[in-house]
């Protein structure tokens, strides 16, 4: 793709994200569900804009996922998740179990192969803080007990799921699945993560330190996002995925003093890569696949039912095994409020396709499930909680 080509295709990209996400704000939804849609719309089963294989924008994309993990990680707090104590333990596992099992089920029952069972199951165990965060934040119920152990859970599973995620990409690498190898992955995943968060607490700190001590423009931003990248590379040179060292660099970061400047410093960045990488994703998507017209793509639109009631009924579940001494919890809150899968089920979409475990029509599917799932919790969460 030549420069000028490139440039009218980013321009595409931002005019009609920015404009969808506006328009899904309006309507009381997250942005970024118009900015799949742009790609969608953007994408070879439409307007046939933007081909999310291109090499250049594929490298845009994969910046723009580490810096979306980023500033996740900036916007969580490790010491809240050492704090949340065992009800949201508890739902987080519970959270993640069932949607596992009931996407692995639906797939295998298709007859689609062990791996790609591993790999759907995996993708619906996600859960998108950011969105119900919100949504608890407008209706005032940010400080209720039913907030803090989803909040809590939610935190939880962002950590959890990136392990899983990497343990998946391990699976998908190898090309098989056995015992030896998923512990040997579990382990990789989990140790590369604690060690991360551990060396990057001593060292970030130091870092922060230094940067704030020089006058050269930007060089704060310049720093953190060195050290998120560097994490990164370390991560995928050690065979676990990439956006787990970003997201630890952002959790370790969180914890300095100049968190807040950090935050500031990197949302504009953010604003420009991250919306090429949700773009991308919803152009990926063929929506010929969920065509009822066609006999054919049937498979595709069953496949995208079952994996959504899946994805719902598996963390409604979850919300049954909170427990809070001395309090009524609206347990049924707790399991909608975990619904919502957002952008880490996208980056699973993202690597199934890229690796080859998730064909055009599994691929459709998850992303029509994060749309979905993602469009239908605010209401119901706002129903639940009165």
């Amino acid at each position: 793709m030549g420069l000028a080509a490139l440039l009218v295709v980013l321009a595409a990209i931002y005019i009609a994200a920015k404009g969808l996400g506006e328009a899904a704000e309006r309507l009381g939804q997250p942005a970024v569900l118009g900015e799949l849609a742009a790609g969608v719309l953007l994408g070879g089963s439409a307007l046939a804009l933007i081909n999310p294989a291109e090499h250049t924008l594929h490298i845009l994309a994969e910046l723009g996922v580490l810096i979306l993990l980023f500033e996740i990680g900036l916007s969580s707090d490790l010491q809240q998740l050492l704090r949340v104590g065992l009800q949201s333990l508890v739902v987080a596992l519970a959270g993640m179990l069932f949607p596992f099992l009931l996407g692995w089920g639906v797939m295998a029952a298709l007859g689609y192969s062990s791996i790609t069972s591993i790999f759907v199951g995996a993708a619906l165990t996600a859960t998108s803080i950011g969105i119900t965060a919100r949504v608890l934040a407008d209706m005032g119920k940010i400080g209720s007990p039913e907030a803090q152990i989803i909040l809590g859970a939610a935190i939880i599973d962002d950590v959890l799921g990136l392990v899983v995620l990497a343990l998946v990409k391990g699976l998908a690498e190898k090309g098989s699945v056995s015992v030896g190898s998923v512990v040997g992955m579990s382990l990789l995943a989990v140790g590369f993560f604690a060690a991360a968060v551990t060396a990057g607490q001593l060292l970030a700190p130091q870092l922060v330190k230094i940067a704030s001590l020089m006058r050269v423009r930007g060089v704060l931003l310049v720093s953190c996002i060195s050290f998120a990248f560097v994490l990164s590379a370390a991560a995928d040179a050690a065979g676990s995925a990439a956006i787990v060292g970003a997201f630890a660099a952002g959790l370790v970061l969180a914890r300095t003093d100049r968190r807040v400047h950090i935050q500031e410093s990197v949302r504009p960045l953010a604003d420009f890569f991250v919306p090429i990488f949700f773009a991308t994703a919803g152009a990926a998507v063929d929506v010929r696949y969920l065509d009822p017209s066609d006999p054919q793509r049937r498979q595709g639109l069953l496949l995208t039912a079952l994996l959504l009631a899946a994805a719902l009924l598996g963390k409604w579940l979850s919300g049954f095994f909170a427990y809070k001494k001395g309090t009524r919890l609206r347990r049924s809150a707790i399991g909608i409020g975990m619904i919502p899968r957002g952008e880490v089920g996208l980056v699973f979409a993202g690597l199934g396709l890229a690796t080859g475990v998730a064909h055009a029509d599994t691929y459709a599917a998850i992303v029509v499930v994060v749309m979905l799932s993602t469009f239908a919790a605010p209401p119901l969460l706002r129903a639940a909680l009165g």
